[in-house]
């Protein structure tokens, strides 16, 4: 796949940064997997690690973009974000030695279910008017949860899970959100600290280790930079701008799109 193409694509990734928190995992994983479609099953696990290192830049420039106060639900969660820290390090290390079909079919099981949950279970399609304005400060459209909706003790599972799989924290951390009474900007906004939590560690340990695949051009430790770096270039102007002005969607039409997106990137990679 050439460069121009991942920049495109890239800019994609930068939009679901933005609108979804996923700091580009459920872009990445799929795009990833046919680029390197010739490492065979090897080309999941490189996918699932530059996937950590394109979310953890995006997240990172996200969150440093983020409207003034529009984090202050994080404030004081340092436990939380150790644990995060901590399960993207197992995760990213079981991961390594993982057979290529687990990581692959994992992710495609781990999505099925989530897209099961959000569809059946209340409360993320259409958060009631109730829960908002008893979650929410001031009742803005921007404003977060008073309460994360994110238990401390959940910060292992959840980070090792995302890192295993590639596909960053924002999967478990927006629905829970968005259970707690945040809005889908809120639920998003505040997903990408803790995507960055999680990434940062998972992302210095898998370019610290030995080429998953020894003498492969462009691979550093498991990380296809040259894919990463292309998929940056797309995605970074894109946050950016977003970030300064934010698209304005309808609550339904954001949590119907973030669900759309669960199950294209499901297909993307059970069929890659």
């Amino acid at each position: 796949m050439s460069f121009v193409v991942l920049v495109v694509i890239g800019v994609l990734v930068g939009i679901t940064t933005v609108l979804f928190g996923f700091g580009g995992g459920f872009v990445t994983v799929p795009i990833i997997t046919v680029a390197d479609a010739a490492l065979g099953g090897d080309a999941v696990r490189v996918a699932t690690a530059t996937s950590a290192l394109v979310m953890l830049v995006n997240a990172a420039l996200a969150t440093v973009s983020a409207r003034r106060g529009a984090l202050a639900p994080l404030r004081g969660r340092s436990p939380l974000f150790v644990l995060l820290g901590v399960g993207g390090a197992v995760g990213v290390l079981a991961a390594r030695g993982a057979p290529g079909a687990l990581l692959r079919w994992g992710f495609v099981a781990y999505l099925g279910v989530t897209v099961a949950d959000l569809l059946l279970r209340p409360g993320f399609l259409r958060s009631s008017a109730t829960d908002r304005a008893v979650a929410t400060r001031g009742g803005g459209r921007d404003q977060g949860p008073t309460r994360t909706g994110v238990p401390t003790a959940t910060g292992l599972p959840i980070g090792a899970v995302a890192a295993f799989l590639g596909v960053g924290g924002s999967v478990v951390t927006v629905p829970m959100l968005r259970r707690s009474g945040a809005t889908m900007t809120a639920a998003t906004t505040l997903a990408n600290p803790l995507t960055l939590a999680i990434t940062l560690p998972a992302a210095a340990v898998t370019m610290l280790l030995p080429a998953v695949v020894p003498h492969t051009a462009g691979l550093v430790g498991a990380v296809d930079v040259r894919a990463a770096a292309a998929l940056l270039v797309g995605a970074m102007p894109v946050i950016v701008l977003l970030r300064r002005r934010p698209p304005h969607l309808p609550e339904v039409v954001h949590a119907w799109g973030y669900v759309a997106l669960l199950v294209a990137a499901g297909i993307v990679v059970a069929l890659g």
